[in-house]
């Protein structure tokens, strides 16, 4: 067994995150540095408070979602774990099987 796979167990084990949390976290964080998805044309300003993310875990996130803007969601979990701060980490734990209504908040601008 390789050390990542060893160390994204445990990551799972300790926190009770699973990789779907993982996915939408990288689409949550996607979105929040670009709300707009790409589209060009179109400029959005969204207050992530309102959505109960502090600013501090948006920044965190925000960040995250630039260096990931157009991958798979599907990210190794031990590389997004370490990418996130403490503030970030307990936001996600606390918060992980609310992110999916973040995508719903948005208009789905890359389906026909």
């Amino acid at each position: 067994m390789s050390q990542e796979h060893n160390e994204s167990l445990q990551i799972q084990q300790i926190t009770g995150l699973q990789p779907k949390h993982f996915a939408d976290l990288i689409r949550a964080a996607q979105l929040i540095f670009d709300p707009t998805a790409g589209l060009s044309g179109r400029h959005l300003i969204v207050d992530w408070r309102e959505f109960g993310i502090p600013l501090d875990v948006s920044e965190n996130l925000k960040s995250l979602g630039q260096q990931y803007q157009y991958a798979s969601p599907h990210i190794p979990i031990e590389i997004v774990w370490s990418y996130l701060t403490p503030e970030t980490r307990i936001w996600f734990i606390e918060h992980k099987d609310e992110l999916w209504r973040l995508e719903e908040a948005f208009p789905a601008l890359d389906e026909d």
